[in-house]
């Protein structure tokens, strides 16, 4: 395969950092290929896809751009930006930084651009300005003029399927269809490199597989591709992969390589509904055991090292009664878990938190012909639910199907324009800033004031829940302890990495110990290290009788759900248990579905 891009030595460290954000990171990108970033967050992959942009200067170390005929095209030495003039030698880069010989920066720059294609984990987009006047402002930044940029335009907007959208202003657009359009704008010109920095955070999974179609299609011509994802299974279906952790480089190579260090060491435990929480804490306290995770009715579970059947099998837990394990096929999730050691953070007691609830079985979510309009448009259609107390009830459907709608109007951020609404026994349409203060709310957005400090969030939100004086110091001092805060506290929000970012807006909402939890996309975008976290502190609450509702793009995370709610376009097509949603999806060329398999078939089987 030809090589694209070569990568060597790069460092990256920013200033007043601990440690540097890329630690000499060497690889090499082929053209024709499809090589995945990934890592934890924080482990410095946004950090790489701008260095490789070329929108950060790197420390030391260089990356090259080889062009059509194999010369390489120098992108940074560690002095500037600027592409290296080419004098037919492999200059040493220290004799380079004393004798520097470099082109116009800014000419230089534009030239790069040409080259590369890069589209930003926050949206390169102008949400105020139409789908047609986006590209046409980028297609003006890259000087695509005339006849050309018509024939662009014609192609990238029938590639993307946009083309009856080119009047819709880029804020009104879907997530999927905002990933297109961010796509086509990376795609303008005839780049060959294409830097997609996680392009399926928050997209659902039918606009991901859309998505993921057309990537494909591309890498099929002469183009190379490094896609950031936070999704395993994407990352699995690419041709390499290059793994990241603290900055430094800890596998680049096929996936399937790495995935296949993990035989023999993967397995599922049947386990009842009812039983599944509270095995999976021992589970996962258990030192043998590097990975514990629900799936459908069995628990997955990942040993350290290949287990080996004891000789005296009295005193042995159900767990470690081999003959109840089934050997299950490993996944290239399975490989990153243990090339980064497991879950390492440790849970802090939360016995201050969550206020003990009797988990009576009792109704404590219910709508009834639930709707909300705005002006014409229909955002929620007759939604009725019932949950009850201590339950996790997942409400999943593509962008824009209404979840986010329903979410607030049980919040009581929202008023319905009909129907009825009771969270905690409570009127929503009549009380609802009693109804509040009852309740705990992640927003998909976090609800944090980004110029405030740690410390300064936690104070103002527990003052909005009510907390003062003695209860409000012992709200924040167990939040603080419990979700790991204490080294961020002089720290403004915005400053904070994602994971913590997650963390702090989850300790905003708890910390009144509320009876119901709302949770709209609380793991977008995090690692699978720092999702497995997460749900360790919401099956906390539920373990305390809180009830919980939450909305996910992560189809694995619907199985960790009692029961589902199915929304699409602004109702609720199918509701049930994880299995029961499943089994409705099941066809003879598919008798088992994943969940995301049954997630896109029953929405494409509803015809709405």
């Amino acid at each position: 395969m030809p090589v694209a891009v070569t990568i060597t030595d790069l460092t990256r460290v920013f200033p007043h950092a601990a440690k540097p954000a890329l630690d000499r990171v060497t690889a090499t990108i082929h053209t024709g290929r499809i090589t995945g970033l990934v890592g934890p967050d924080g482990a410095g992959k946004t950090t790489l896809m701008r260095l490789l942009a070329g929108l950060l200067k790197p420390t030391s170390g260089e990356i090259r751009i080889h062009t059509s005929t194999d010369e390489p095209r120098r992108q940074a030495t560690g002095v500037d930006m600027c592409r290296q003039v080419s004098t037919g030698d492999d200059l040493n880069p220290k004799s380079e930084i004393q004798n520097p010989k470099f082109l116009d920066p800014i000419r230089d720059a534009g030239a790069l651009r040409g080259d590369i294609g890069y589209m930003p984990q926050k949206f390169g987009l102008y949400e105020d300005l139409s789908v047609i006047e986006n590209l046409t402002l980028h297609a003006d930044l890259r000087h695509l003029l005339g006849k050309q940029r018509e024939d662009t335009f014609a192609r990238l907007l029938k590639f993307t399927d946009l083309a009856r959208f080119t009047d819709r202003l880029a804020g009104k657009l879907s997530g999927g269809m905002k990933q297109k359009l961010g796509l086509a704008c990376a795609l303008l010109g005839t780049p060959r490199l294409l830097l997609l920095d996680e392009p399926g955070v928050g997209v659902d999974p039918i606009s991901r597989r859309e998505l993921w179609g057309m990537v494909s299609e591309l890498a099929r011509g002469d183009i190379a591709i490094i896609w950031s994802t936070a999704y395993l299974d994407e990352a699995e279906r690419c041709d390499d992969v290059l793994l990241l952790n603290e900055g430094k480089p800890l596998y680049a190579g096929p996936p399937a390589d790495l995935t296949a260090r993990m035989k023999n060491r993967c397995f599922l435990l049947p386990c009842p509904n009812e039983d599944r929480r509270a095995h999976l804490a021992t589970l996962a306290a258990d030192p043998a055991i590097l990975d514990a995770t629900i799936q459908g009715q069995n628990i997955r579970i990942i040993f350290r090292e290949k287990p080996a059947p004891r000789a005296d099998q009295s005193n042995q837990s159900d767990w470690s009664d081999h003959s109840a394990l089934i050997a299950a096929p490993p996944r290239f999730e399975d490989a990153f878990m243990d090339i980064l050691g497991g879950v390492q953070t440790k849970t802090a007691s939360d016995t201050h938190i969550f206020r003990e609830i009797p988990r009576d079985g009792q109704t404590v979510i219910e709508t009834k012909n639930l709707t909300r309009k705005f002006g014409d448009f229909t955002a929620a259609e007759n939604i009725n639910l019932n949950i009850r107390r201590g339950e996790i009830y997942g409400l999943l459907g593509p962008n824009g199907a209404g979840k986010s709608t329903t979410f607030r109007m049980l919040c009581g951020l929202l008023t319905p324009t009909s129907g009825e609404a009771h969270a905690a026994g409570i009127d929503l349409r009549h009380s609802r800033a009693q109804a509040r203060q009852r309740i705990g709310y992640m927003a998909q957005k976090f609800s944090l004031y980004g110029n405030l400090t740690v410390a300064q969030n936690l104070a103002f939100f527990s003052g909005a829940y009510g907390l003062h004086g003695a209860p409000q110091r012992d709200a924040i001092e167990s939040v603080t302890e419990r979700f790991h805060l204490a080294p961020y506290l002089a720290h403004k929000a915005e400053t904070l990495p994602l994971g913590y970012k997650q963390r702090l807006a989850l300790a905003c909402a708890v910390m009144h110990s509320p009876d119901i939890l709302f949770l709209d996309e609380p793991t977008s975008g995090v690692d699978p290290v720092t999702r497995r976290e997460f749900w360790t502190h919401i099956y906390a609450a539920v373990q305390h009788g809180v009830t919980v509702m939450v909305t996910t793009h992560f189809m694995d995370e619907a199985e960790y759900c009692d029961r589902i709610g199915l929304v699409y376009r602004a109702r609720i097509i199918a509701a049930g248990t994880p299995e029961s949603l499943k089994q409705q999806a099941a066809t003879p060329e598919t008798p088992r579905p994943t969940m995301e398999d049954a997630f896109i078939t029953l929405v494409q089987r509803s015809g709405l």
